[in-house]
């Protein structure tokens, strides 16, 4: 008896387009296959792959959606082959930096190459940006502070593009960035967020804000994971570098805390769907991606022109100081030691009338000794 092979299943990049070509969202597709939102997530990322029945009905709807989204073979015209050279890189968040398959390539259309890191970046950029914003200011309760973190997450990627590109979640790389530069502990002593900011201008918004920021920064992370974002319990404590024990007791506490001040968020579906309404209310809207890349980019150069400056500075007192140091030994100058047994000098004290009477006479008198007598001329 023979073993029947595995259907095959398209790659973890493709599986997610697909769906998303077929307008479906995660929970739509888990409702037909009759499992959770988290395991369609694991499965469009490559984290697991489903085995057995479940294998062959994901596969078989997969390829019905390929077949639906499958353009036509015949004559392309001149214009849709231009638009297919010139489509922009696709918004993929895990596929950022990846070549285009062949097999992905429109009917008629040459392959395209690999898109430029500038292009992968932007798509990044635009795709998980808003999202990252509202979970900012989720966090923080801070519409400022929210933007600068989520920029500088995305510097921060910018920099290490290279590894970021490569990474199998490239999203949760720049959100891992973006959480921990915006609960960071030293907000607190910059004196621009000393003082609260206004409240969301909702009375629902506003207790709900409330009660996320009396939560302990770990708590308000790990509920904000798990209900806000969607991830699972063990990708969550991968995010916040905890175990899964202590990720579970800390989304009870929070859930706990949240029920305490908010009865009406007792039940997580309840609170899943308000946990984006106040960051939503106040229309936070990010910067474009290339003024981020530009300003990534100045500072760098800023940071390499400061390390050539103090290099050279180092450089030229290094030199001063070698021309400049003794090339000998000089031994240093004892201090000076009293001498004992010798009187020491007198100064001259006030002259007496006799030297002063001698004094005048000598002043008055311009030759010493006799005078001479010297023959006058006839």
């Amino acid at each position: 008896m023979t073993q029947r092979p595995a259907t095959p299943l398209p790659p973890p990049g493709k599986r997610r387009r697909l769906r998303e070509r077929a307008s479906l969202t995660r929970d739509q597709l888990a409702e037909r296959m009759g499992v959770s939102r988290e395991t369609v997530r694991a499965w469009e990322t490559g984290r697991q792959t489903p085995h057995g029945r479940e294998r062959e009905a994901y596969a078989e709807l997969l390829a019905g959606f390929a077949a639906e989204t499958r353009p036509r073979r015949g004559r392309t015209s001149p214009r849709r082959k231009a638009a297919a050279r010139t489509a922009p890189a696709p918004a993929a968040a895990a596929d950022a930096g990846t070549a285009v398959r062949p097999e992905e390539q429109p009917s008629g259309s040459r392959p395209s190459a690999r898109p430029a890191p500038a292009q992968a970046f932007d798509a990044l950029y635009a795709s998980c940006a808003p999202g990252l914003l509202r979970q900012a200011y989720l966090l923080t309760g801070r519409r400022e502070l929210a933007r600068e973190s989520v920029e500088r997450a995305f510097r921060l990627a910018w920099e290490r593009w290279p590894e970021v590109a490569r990474d199998r979640d490239p999203a949760g790389w720049v959100r891992a960035a973006a959480y921990d530069a915006a609960l960071s502990p030293w907000h607190r002593f910059r004196r621009r967020y000393r003082h609260p900011e206004p409240p969301p201008g909702d009375a629902a918004d506003r207790a709900l804000l409330g009660a996320l920021l009396a939560l302990p920064p770990p708590y308000r992370r790990t509920l904000l994971l798990y209900d806000g974002v969607g991830l699972g319990l063990p990708e969550t404590a991968a995010e916040t570098e905890a175990s899964t024990p202590a990720t579970a007791n800390r989304l009870l506490h929070a859930r706990e805390a949240v029920a305490a001040r908010l009865p009406e968020l007792a039940d997580p579906a309840v609170l899943r769907e308000r946990l984006a309404g106040p960051a939503v209310a106040e229309r936070l809207r990010a910067a474009e991606p290339g003024a981020v890349r530009r300003g990534c980019e100045r500072r760098a150069r800023f940071w390499t022109r400061a390390a050539i400056a103090f290099t050279a500075a180092l450089i030229g007192s290094t030199v001063l100081t070698l021309r400049t140091a003794p090339t000998h030994y000089e031994p240093p100058v004892p201090p000076g030691a009293t001498v004992r047994g010798v009187p020491p000098r007198t100064a001259p004290g006030p002259l007496s009338e006799e030297e002063l009477e001698l004094r005048t006479k000598l002043r008055q008198e311009p030759a010493h000794g006799p005078e001479r007598l010297a023959p006058r001329p006839g």
